[in-house]
């Protein structure tokens, strides 16, 4: 039993890989460090002040395309979040922090680094998109929210041990010097059937 929940854990951490949050271990409950949510609905948004700044209800709602965004920065924000899913599949750890944020909003830089290392190193893991839809776009303040139906394949290299979830994600990017770079992640998981 304890490998399904340190399976169930990894899945959440390397789902949530750019949630890790170190600012206040008090406040850091349901951190990808914590034991696994015990309800699948449970809302795993590191570092959100307000859940209003989600272009969605994560617990159900239409998915509608932000109709304001120019297409030079539409191609350019869902060209970003190819290259987060690539680097993160292809597990090069490089590549998949020259897409994070240096000053994100929802976790810490380094740690991150750290985090998604550890889970390169004990799991292979191949998460895939769908639906890939930009919901929300604000020219003023520089970020997009990227919607997307998620499924993770997850197999612990130690044991072979493997866990497949499938959930819903928004991916927040803001443009710093040119760039569209993840600055935090929302992620609800679907409920088992």
């Amino acid at each position: 039993m304890k490998l399904i929940q340190a399976i169930t854990l990894a899945a959440c951490a390397l789902t949530l890989a750019a949630c890790n949050s170190t600012e206040d271990t008090k406040q850091n409950a349901g951190s990808a460090n914590d034991a696994a949510p015990t309800d699948a609905q449970t809302v795993t948004d590191h570092g959100a002040k307000d859940k209003s700044e989600v272009g969605f209800e994560m617990a159900g709602g239409n998915i509608e395309e932000a109709t304001n965004v120019p297409e030079k920065e539409k191609t350019a924000i869902l060209s970003a979040f190819d290259e987060y899913m690539d680097a993160f599949n292809a597990e090069d750890i490089d590549r998949y922090m020259n897409v994070i944020s240096k000053k994100p909003e929802g976790f810490n830089y380094n740690d991150e680094k750290v985090v998604v290392e550890q889970a390169f190193d004990e799991y292979d893991t191949i998460r895939t998109a769908e639906d890939v839809t930009i919901i929300k776009y604000d020219d003023s303040e520089a970020q997009a929210q990227v919607f997307t139906n998620l499924h993770i394949a997850l197999e612990q290299t130690g044991t072979g041990a493997k866990l497949d979830r499938n959930g819903r994600q928004v991916t927040v990017f803001a443009k710093e010097d040119g760039k569209w770079l993840v600055t935090s992640v929302y992620f609800i998981g679907d409920t088992a059937e």
